[in-house]
């Protein structure tokens, strides 16, 4: 059996200002993919893997239409390079959107399947907060999503589409896909599944798939910033009995949907001067505190500045924000090296919407060289407030960010980073850890966003 591997993993929200461009992918390439640490589970398949094509990027705003229409070409162009196949591995995210466009992994899908042939298996796994349509899965044979928020899973959800596929080629029995939408947009923040109502939902699944003629179960939470018809959760369900998976998938929805008003953030939430108070009142040692609105990971610019400010205007002791990007504050640190004291315009280059430059005093703390997709990244003291200013976006999501810049987050008594919930890492470290409803690309208040494409009636916006 030959299985071509081919994939585009991105997250594109719809209200940051910024488009992502060619220059913000990292893109493997034949044996590349076999090298990364990206699939390391395919020895033990017993199938020819042909790796092709794959492309992955921060989140961002939606692609410049040119580059998402670059990307496709080398990939088919890739794929028919692999000679014939008898199935394809479709490695995605799911919440891909280049401007101009609706349904961007539904177009990449056709386009596959079209050059592939109708008999060749095709199965994609997929992030639990992609978008999925009719469109896209009539497109393809198998299809699975990570079961865990925040992310521990990935490696063993690709792993499980390879298996599902060689399975189902061994067999000779194609499977199909149902996809079950559910009228509720929540963002991830909201839909962690190590906590309830998620606990005991995402562990229905395994549970499902020993149905005969059910091979599996997913849940889709759907991606809470795109603005587009395909923007809600859904049941999906691979299989071979259409009955079967009718009914797995309308117990799933049903599940999701009766704890629709259960879901919350798991921790404490306020906006960002009251975060800021409880963190000064809290009895931990240190604070972590999310400032959600402006998130990377979910699209967001990450440079509004807006946390930095409010900060300064309470009698912190002692505080760090990771990160805010600015290539113009970065060279005039640079300039002053370290010790030297910069009157800088911090922060709102890139969001312009959303934020605007601060005007700070500060004294450079450090600067360390520079680093692949992130460049140079200085540290700058404004008062008592440490900022970690990269050169290009990035988000801090494990402890080892921090040490990487020479710093230890437990020595603060807040830590501020640009994320929703805190990823596993940081989870483990913080003390205690606060939601700062902030605003910003990501805001996670639905409704303060101009959604005009999603369908309505859509919980919890009406």
């Amino acid at each position: 059996m030959r299985i071509a591997i081919v994939g585009i993993s991105v997250e594109n929200g719809s209200f940051s200002p910024i488009r992502t461009n060619i220059e913000d992918f990292v893109l493997l390439r034949g044996q590349e993919l076999i090298d990364s640490d990206r699939y390391p589970f395919l020895h033990e398949l017993e199938a020819e893997f042909v790796p092709a094509f794959f492309a992955r990027a921060w989140p961002g705003g939606e692609i410049e239409p040119a580059v998402y229409q670059a990307l496709k070409s080398e990939l088919l162009e890739r794929l028919a390079a692999c000679g014939a196949v008898d199935g394809v591995y479709l490695d995605l995210h799911g919440a891909m959107k280049a401007a101009e466009m609706e349904d961007t992994e539904a177009d990449l899908a056709k386009a596959v399947r079209k050059l592939v042939g109708p008999d060749a298996f095709i199965s994609a796994s997929m992030d639990l907060h992609g978008n999925i349509s009719h469109d896209y899965v009539a497109q393809i044979d198998m299809l699975t999503a990570y079961r865990t928020a925040p992310h521990r899973d990935m490696v063993e959800t690709r792993q499980r589409a390879c298996r599902m596929l060689v399975d189902a080629l061994k067999s000779g029995r194609r499977p199909h896909v149902l996809c079950q939408p559910i009228p509720v947009l929540l963002p991830g923040e909201r839909t962690r599944t190590d906590m309830e109502p998620g606990h005991h939902i995402w562990a229905v699944l395994p549970k499902i798939e020993k149905t005969p003629g059910i091979l599996d179960a997913s849940l889709f939470v759907g991606f809470a910033w795109v603005d587009e018809p395909r923007a809600h959760a859904a049941a999906v369900i691979t299989g071979y009995n259409h009955l079967a998976m009718e009914q797995a998938s309308m117990r799933i929805a049903r599940l999701y949907w009766d704890a629709r008003h259960e879901f919350n953030y798991g921790v404490e939430s306020g906006s960002i001067d009251e975060c800021i108070a409880m963190a000064l009142a809290a009895p931990e040692s240190t604070v972590f505190i999310s400032d959600s609105g402006d998130n990377p990971t979910a699209g967001a610019v990450g440079d509004i500045p807006l946390f930095v400010e409010r900060l300064l205007a309470h009698p912190v002791p002692s505080a760090v924000v990771a990160t805010i990007p600015d290539a113009e504050t970065v060279a005039q640190c640079v300039a002053a090296g370290v010790g030297g004291s910069v009157a800088v315009r911090l922060g709102g280059k890139l969001d312009t919407i959303n934020g605007s430059p601060l005007a700070v005093q500060g004294i450079v703390q450090s600067i360390v060289p520079s680093r692949p997709e992130i460049g140079v990244q200085v540290i700058l003291r404004i008062g008592t407030v440490d900022v970690v200013v990269p050169e290009r976006r990035k988000a801090f999501t494990e402890v080892a960010d921090f040490a990487a810049v020479g710093l230890d987050p437990l020595d603060y008594k807040i830590v501020v980073v640009k994320l929703g919930y805190l990823f596993p890492d940081l989870l483990r470290v913080a003390p205690r850890a606060l939601m700062a409803l902030s605003p910003g690309a990501s805001d996670l208040d639905l409704a303060r966003l101009p959604f005009q494409r999603i369908e309505r009636p859509m919980f919890p916006m009406g």
